[in-house]
């Protein structure tokens, strides 16, 4: 089949993050009563030549300057992101509201529609949503073209689900519902994985200097800045604590989780208008899981505790301190579930695979049972769970299924590990190199914000006239 031809493209080149951004825009700013950012500045200045001047007579002041020079370096970037947001008050004007209500009624699945439940349709017109080389904040671990990958037909798939259809990603009337919110994805590289896909999806929409990502800690953050909004992950990979908790050193060879402690997390979570937690993939290692004692000092106290229960001990920390400290009418808190791995190839039928090495389409044969050896359990914990939640609704997003399917769009042989690129010795070991867990992107992951946002537009008071889509028929897929 040929390669189908790229869709025109939209511009969604960003501006150097260590650029002002007072180039965002090409006309000069209308004159403000407001004051110039030069004479917000001054005081800082004063203050620091000031502190400097003191700090030549006084070593108590040498002392403070010398924490002051050094809080400078650990939150540098914040400091200028928080001085450009600042200033981007003065200069520039939010963006223009979307005038959602003049476009035609948003067309939703109706409530009782499974969309968990489908087939994946051959679609070389709609998707992919956007290209990976115009999407400069995706990481390397995700760029599969970029890294070799000399296929590109995992790309040309959507989700069809069986009883009604999906609404298409629509950028502006998203980031309406976001205008003035956070959203935050909380859990594992998987969560992340579905965090570029979101940031891709959208920014494309945003002004040149108007958006960025600060990493900061647990924290990767995208600013939208003319919808002074943020879409946030937050690295949490079993939601509790743990000595993995590092999200830059965490290749422990022994992980040990602390199931009631969760606040040093937590604390980061309120004030979120959207919440979108996972965990599963950092439980599969051991059958047990290693759980430290309650009240110890040290990681090394600990004991090993069958996989479920250790798990249930979780989601009871998890589930009790969101009805302690989520306001139902603020935060709407949502959980994806499994996100499929795919390391046995006789499970879909090619005895002679390597895990997902050199898979191109996706699994078909939807009448026949695919077992992936998923921990259903786990599933069904977090499903019970959010069916026991009264007070703080959890709105559960089935992902499994449809991602059992996708055996052809992981990272594979074509991503990067500790930094580097998989060098040619490891991709002759595929069985030990090859990344079968996450998602090249676009891909897999856009589908799963294609049912999120769904599901926050669902629930969003600016929608008002629901009208059912027609049903579409599902065309032949390329053999």
């Amino acid at each position: 089949m040929a390669k189908p031809p790229p869709p025109t493209s939209t511009s969604t080149s960003t501006s150097d993050p260590a650029l002002p951004t007072t180039t965002a825009t090409s006309s000069a700013p209308k004159p403000s009563s407001r004051p110039a950012p030069a004479r917000l500045l001054a005081p800082l200045t004063a203050s620091a030549r000031s502190l400097l001047a003191s700090a030549r007579r006084s070593p108590v002041t040498t002392l403070a300057a010398a924490f002051f020079l050094l809080a400078l370096v650990m939150y540098g970037e914040d400091a200028r992101t928080i001085a450009e947001l600042s200033i981007d008050d003065y200069l520039y004007p939010d963006a223009n509201l979307y005038n959602v209500s003049g476009l035609p009624p948003l067309e939703l699945p109706p409530p009782t529609c499974d969309l968990s439940r489908g087939r994946w349709v051959f679609d070389n017109v709609s998707v992919p949503a956007y290209r990976e080389k115009d999407c400069t904040f995706l990481t390397k671990q995700v760029t599969c073209l970029a890294n070799g990958r000399t296929d590109d037909m995992w790309q040309y798939w959507r989700w069809q689900p069986n009883d009604c259809s999906l609404p298409t990603f629509d950028a502006r009337r998203f980031m309406e519902a976001m205008r003035g919110k956070r959203l935050m994805f909380v859990g594992d590289s998987l969560n992340r994985n579905q965090w570029e896909s979101l940031v891709c999806l959208v920014q494309p929409i945003l002004s040149k200097g108007r958006k960025k990502i600060v990493k900061r800690g647990s924290f990767k953050t995208f600013y939208a800045k003319e919808y002074r909004a943020t879409l946030e992950f937050y690295w949490a990979p079993f939601l509790v604590e743990s000595n993995s908790d590092n999200p830059n050193f965490h290749s422990i060879k022994e992980r040990i989780i602390s199931p009631e402690r969760i606040e040093s997390h937590a604390k980061n979570w309120k004030d979120v208008d959207y919440l979108i937690f996972n965990t599963y993939i950092w439980w599969m290692n051991n059958a047990d899981i290693k759980v430290r004692r309650p009240n110890s000092k040290y990681w090394s106290e600990n004991d090993e505790v069958p996989r479920i229960e250790a798990y249930g001990q979780v989601f009871k920390t998890w589930s009790d301190w969101l009805n302690d400290n989520i306001d139902p009418a603020r935060t709407s808190v949502f959980f994806m579930t499994i996100s499929s791995p795919h390391l046995s190839p006789r499970n879909w039928g090619n005895p002679d695979g390597i895990k997902c090495v050199k898979e191109t389409l996706p699994y078909q044969n939807y009448s026949q049972p695919l077992d992936l050896y998923h921990d259903m359990r786990l599933y069904d914990l977090v499903v019970n769970v959010a069916r026991s939640m009264e007070k703080v609704p959890v709105s559960v997003i089935d992902i499994t299924k449809m991602s059992d399917y996708r055996k052809d769009a992981h990272t594979g042989l074509y991503t990067f590990r500790q930094g580097k690129l998989l060098t040619p010795k490891q991709k002759e070991d595929p069985e030990k190199s090859a990344d079968c867990i996450h998602w090249c992107l676009p891909g897999v992951p856009d589908v799963w914000n294609q049912i999120l946002y769904t599901r926050i537009l669902s629930k969003s008071s600016w929608h008002s006239n629901f009208r059912p889509p027609p049903s579409q028929s599902l065309p032949v897929p390329p053999q």
